[in-house]
């Protein structure tokens, strides 16, 4: 298993984190995406290493932002 957590600008409600679960959890391999809208952090667990690139496209098709350090 593999976890990544990511900083996402924009949510601010359960129908964000809602949005940014569904679209992320489409990506092949995820297993669990847990949100925490006031933290601004998004936790992907998957069954391998997903990209950056990937989370990211997702978050935005989503209607959000990942912030990359």
């Amino acid at each position: 298993m593999a976890s990544s957590t990511y900083t996402v600008k924009g949510m601010t409600c359960d129908h964000c984190a809602g949005s940014v679960t569904a679209e992320v959890g489409k990506i092949d391999g995820v297993t669990d995406v847990a949100v925490d809208v006031r933290a601004g952090k998004v936790t992907v667990t998957s069954t391998a290493p997903v990209s950056d690139e990937a989370v990211t496209e997702a978050v935005e098709e989503a209607g959000y932002q990942v912030v990359l350090a």
